[in-house]
């Protein structure tokens, strides 16, 4: 691993572990972080392993219903909402990611004919531009999670699916003790835990009062 490289994942879990617990902190960190995942774009797709995903699509199994409104936050160059797309395909898919360069990337890889129902934004996942309960689904792979934003454009009876490729050695990663029990104040329940690949998922439900 590059120095660089390395000095980049201690920074992405060091924003991690401040954001999680202070998410008003992040405006301090967004800038450098843009920058940094704008520099990384056109190696993005190199970097990642094989099984990057497997964690995030064993999930996708275990949602029922199957959604129709689905958001992908920090998406990147749009591998886990193609990935989402295949396995729903009644489904609206929206990409969201910081990084400008990112977004260009994955607005490249959408498939012939499936402009209509797939689109890549450029989106700050601390303050989404989405009405509230605008998605059936919310999808994070290796994302920092900002709760009060996840919790609001969930619809009820709606999900949230997080995952991290490496498991614990993911540089963007939170405890899954954590995800639950910030997930649970904020309505959550029905957690299921995955694992594939080298790589974990946490799914949860939210409550729909009615």
């Amino acid at each position: 691993m590059l120095a660089g490289e390395t000095i980049g994942r201690k920074f992405a879990r060091l924003v991690t572990n401040v954001v999680v617990g202070r998410p008003r902190l992040w405006r301090v960190f967004r800038p450098l972080m843009r920058k940094q995942f704008d520099a990384l774009a056109p190696v993005w797709d190199e970097m990642r392993a094989a099984d990057a995903f497997a964690p995030h699509v064993a999930a996708l199994e275990g949602i029922q219903p199957e959604p129709v409104r689905v958001l992908d936050l920090g998406t990147g160059t749009g591998s886990a909402a193609l990935a989402i797309a295949r396995r729903f395909p009644n489904a609206n898919v929206v990409g969201a990611d910081l990084s400008e360069q990112m977004i260009a990337r994955a607005r490249a890889r959408i498939p012939a004919g499936e402009e209509a129902r797939i689109r890549f934004e450029v989106t700050d996942a601390s303050r989404l531009p989405y009405e509230d309960e605008a998605f059936d689904l919310v999808s994070l792979a290796n994302m920092i999670p900002f709760f009060d934003e996840l919790a609001r454009v969930v619809a009820p009876g709606g999900h949230v699916l997080l995952s991290f490729s490496g498991g614990p050695s993911t540089p963007i990663y939170v405890r899954p003790e954590t995800l639950r029990r910030e997930l649970a104040a904020r309505g959550f329940t029905d957690f299921a835990d995955f694992e594939a690949g080298s790589g974990t998922a946490l799914l949860a439900h939210k409550r729909d009062p009615s």
